[in-house]
């Protein structure tokens, strides 16, 4: 069985969500406390065993390149100041992995985002991370896929519920024949309503596919938002292939909307020694300041 070794990130999406920061800045380098979000992507693909990573972007998402890049001014700044840690902390970003870049002309959704890969990937299993998620975990998340692709050669999909209520947010699996944590897909269903969902087991924005999967995108129709859906292809797949979806062990934070993306910057904030402290008084201050105005 070949081994999983390269990796897709899309990150060619227009951050609506976030404008108008997102006006200029790519939403994948918004913040995370100090890391900007798909370095925590980058970083979790690397930890999982991933060799070579290719990024998918789109227009004025040049920033993304540029983090990764050398920045020989600034280094030398630092290394000058004998700002030695920030000066490690800065390199390491350039020396993580083998980084390519591909462009998305266009917005024509995740599914079109991987094919644009196809050929960086060639006939390699390889794994898509997608920037809204990320997930802590003692095993990262990937590299349990991973290991259950060792396991079935199948084609994995990384899954966990979510309320009810929520299901219209997802691509959402119908489950057949369990084994532990791994289920067989009998169908997938992109955003479903409430009443239809065949399931709470939402798709986390983590796979490992087969090269095949590119066939099913050749000549994808569009789905869901007029656009290209990666569940439709792999729909498509289960008809002839198994198809699996793993329940994953770890927290799963969303850092594609507000709210999210808020609460995931304050979690990792209060998981800082440095951070804790201070953050949790000011924010009993703020509580009883509010306390006070609201009565």
């Amino acid at each position: 069985m070949a081994r999983v070794k390269k990796a897709i990130i899309p990150a060619a999406g227009l951050g609506t969500r976030f404008l108008p920061a997102t006006k200029a800045m790519p939403k994948e380098m918004l913040p995370i406390v100090d890391k900007p979000t798909i370095q925590y992507i980058v970083e979790e693909a690397i930890q999982s065993g991933i060799e070579d990573i290719i990024i998918v972007t789109g227009k004025g998402k040049r920033a993304i390149e540029d983090h990764f890049d050398s920045a020989f001014e600034l280094e030398h700044k630092l290394l000058e100041s004998r700002k030695l840690d920030l000066l490690e902390k800065v390199q390491k970003s350039s020396r993580m992995a083998d980084i390519h870049y591909i462009r998305q002309k266009e917005p024509r959704g995740l599914g079109h985002a991987v094919w644009c890969a196809r050929k960086f990937i060639g006939d390699e299993p390889f794994a898509v991370l997608l920037g809204d998620d990320i997930v802590r975990s003692e095993i990262p998340c990937l590299r349990q896929l991973i290991l259950q692709y060792e396991q079935t050669g199948s084609t994995i999909i990384g899954i966990k519920p979510v309320l009810p209520e929520e299901v219209g947010r997802y691509g959402i699996i119908d489950p057949g024949r369990q084994q532990g944590d791994l289920y067989k897909v009998k169908a997938l269903v992109e955003k479903p309503e409430p009443s239809q969902a065949p399931s709470t087991f939402a798709i986390m924005g983590r796979y490992i596919l087969n090269p095949s999967i590119f066939d099913c995108l050749e000549n994808a129709d569009a789905g869901a938002g007029g656009e290209i859906q990666l569940t439709d292809a792999i729909q498509q797949l289960v008809a002839s292939e198994p198809v699996h979806a793993y329940h994953f062990e770890g927290v799963r934070y969303d850092v594609g909307e507000k709210l999210g993306y808020i609460l995931t910057s304050l979690d990792f904030a209060l998981a800082s020694s440095e951070l804790q402290a201070p953050i949790l008084k000011a924010l009993d201050e703020r509580l009883n300041l509010y306390r006070a105005f609201t009565g």
